[in-house]
């Protein structure tokens, strides 16, 4: 039975539980890492069409954004070492954490694959057939054509996806890792204060979701920064050459 409610204690678990931050944003920082470069590999047989891998990464992507993430935690931490111990591989003493790491790699490469694939098919390819006009090769049309305009169209989606992935890292605990639930988990079997608990996770959860998504419009507003110029400056050379016609 859970003890009466103290709103003091609130203010007592924030700090308590930021003791643990650093294991969740080990876990975001490494899945998000790991989840790019997935991405990018996943993405690139869909766009090119290669025969085989682009059947296979797009049923990967089916797989992995329609099933819960619990459930794929669970299939890796319990699957994941069976796979690997008929070649020798023994992952009974791993530590927890790399199979969170991993669970939430594979299920980020997902996310950001489809999110590239989109947004480098929504740059007009006549943009990609006038680099080839003036000489360009196909990787260089790529970097420097295609890619910084797919970056500012996919950069939203990017954001979106990191914060959800943040908010899933409150799972990792069910396998045993001791993050901010984890601590949490821990300190309501030892106060008996569960609400307080959860109220200063929500706290702790929120604050950091709102710096991130601070962080992520400032980033925006910097890659976007040469389309506003254009859109902000473009009328008023038009009114100035109106006025030397009319002149």
């Amino acid at each position: 039975m859970g003890k009466s409610f103290d709103l003091s204690l609130v203010l007592d678990f924030i700090p308590e539980l930021l003791r643990y931050l650093h294991i969740t944003l080990i876990v975001l920082g490494g899945s998000i890492v790991l989840g790019l470069v997935g991405g990018v590999l996943l993405a690139v047989p869909r766009l090119y069409r290669i025969p085989v891998l682009s059947q296979l990464a797009t049923l990967y992507v089916s797989f992995m954004r329609g099933t819960p993430i619990l459930i794929k935690l669970f299939l890796v931490y319990y699957g994941l070492p069976e796979l690997l111990k008929p070649i020798g591989i023994d992952l009974s003493r791993t530590d927890p954490l790399l199979f969170v790491i991993v669970t939430y790699a594979l299920s980020d490469a997902a996310s950001f694959a489809e999110i590239f694939r989109g947004a480098v098919r929504s740059v007009d390819k006549g943009q990609t057939e006038a680099a080839y006009a003036a000489g360009m090769t196909t990787f260089q049309s790529f970097r420097r054509i295609v890619v910084p305009q797919a970056l500012i169209v996919a950069f939203p989606n990017m954001a979106n996806t990191l914060i959800g992935s943040l908010k899933d890292t409150s799972l990792a605990f069910s396998i045993g890792v001791m993050d901010m639930v984890g601590r949490g988990q821990t300190l309501i079997s030892a106060t008996s204060h569960a609400l307080e608990v959860y109220i200063s996770l929500s706290v702790v959860y929120y604050v950091i979701v709102i710096v991130l998504e601070k962080g992520f419009a400032f980033a925006e507003r910097r890659l976007q920064r040469h389309e506003r110029k254009r859109v902000v400056y473009k009328p008023a050379i038009q009114a100035k050459r109106l006025k030397r016609i009319a002149g």
